[in-house]
C-alpha cells in the first residue's frame, strides 16, 4: 500500500468512519463524497459518521489457503457484516474457531494488527470483528480441559 493512500485512509481504518446522507437518510461505508442514489443533489449533503462497530453476520466463509505473507493466519474466517446502521462490509472474524461462525451472529469491532511491511518492518493496524454473543461449548470441550493442581 502506498504511503499517501495509507495516511488518507487512516481514520476510516482505525475508527470505522463512513458517511451519512442527509437527503436519503442513509449510511455508507467507506466514506463517500456523494450518494449514488441521490446523485449530484447529495454533494454537500454528506457528513462524516462514526459507526458504533456492532452488527450481525450475513454470510461467512473459511479461508484455508492464506495469501502469501499471511500463512500464519490460516485458516481464518471472512464474513460480510451488516452494521447496525445498515451498510455491509467484508471483514475478518477473529478470536474464535472459523467453523463456528454462522449467519445472524452478533459481532463487534476490535482494533487488531492487519499485517506487516516486510521491507520496512512497519506494522499495519485496523478493524476486525469478534463474535459478541456466548459461544456454545460441547461436552468434548469440557472433557478436554486439563485438571489444574492448586
Amino acid at each position: 500500500m502506498s504511503v499517501p493512500r495509507f495516511w488518507r485512509e487512516l481514520d476510516t481504518r482505525y475508527n470505522l468512519i463512513g458517511s451519512y446522507c442527509k437527503i436519503t437518510k442513509t449510511y455508507h461505508y467507506p466514506r463517500r463524497s456523494f450518494n449514488p442514489e441521490a446523485g449530484r443533489d447529495s454533494i454537500g449533503s454528506m457528513e462524516d459518521y462514526q459507526f458504533k462497530g456492532t452488527g450481525k453476520i450475513v454470510s461467512s466463509t473459511v479461508v484455508h489457503q492464506a495469501q502469501t505473507g499471511y500463512e500464519m493466519f490460516g485458516p481464518y474466517c471472512m464474513a460480510i457484516i451488516e452494521l447496525d446502521e445498515g451498510p455491509k462490509i467484508t471483514t475478518q472474524i477473529v478470536d474464535c474457531e472459523p467453523e463456528i461462525v454462522k449467519p445472524g451472529m452478533k459481532v463487534k469491532s476490535v482494533f487488531r494488527k492487519l499485517g506487516e511491511d516486510s521491507e520496512s518492518g512497519i506494522l499495519h493496524y485496523g478493524t476486525k470483528f469478534i463474535v459478541d454473543e456466548p459461544l456454545e461449548t460441547t461436552n468434548d470441550d469440557v472433557e478436554n480441559i486439563p485438571d489444574i493442581e492448586v
